[in-house]
């Protein structure tokens, strides 16, 4: 078992620990992995969300243009100089 006793930190408006690196090698923890954090019996445990990367198509089927503020292309009409 991989322990280590840290400080908490003002980070911002929010508290905040640095896992030791071993302690991020025991857990399979790595940079920009999503974690879920929760409190059971006044303990804090951070468990990793493995979710499984979305394919081209899922990404397209959950685009929503008023809500990422993006242009919908059309495909009936050139806007261009472009020929297919």
């Amino acid at each position: 078992m991989i322990e280590a006793i840290l400080d908490i930190k003002q980070w911002g408006n929010n508290l905040g620990v640095r896992l030791p690196a071993a302690v991020a090698r025991e857990a399979h923890l790595h940079v920009d992995q999503r974690v879920r954090i929760s409190v059971e019996n006044n303990e804090v445990i951070i468990r990793p969300i493995n979710e499984a990367p979305l394919s081209l198509e899922q990404r397209l089927a959950s685009f929503d243009p008023v809500h990422h503020s993006g242009e919908v292309m059309t495909t009936s009409d050139t806007i261009g100089a472009e020929r297919w």
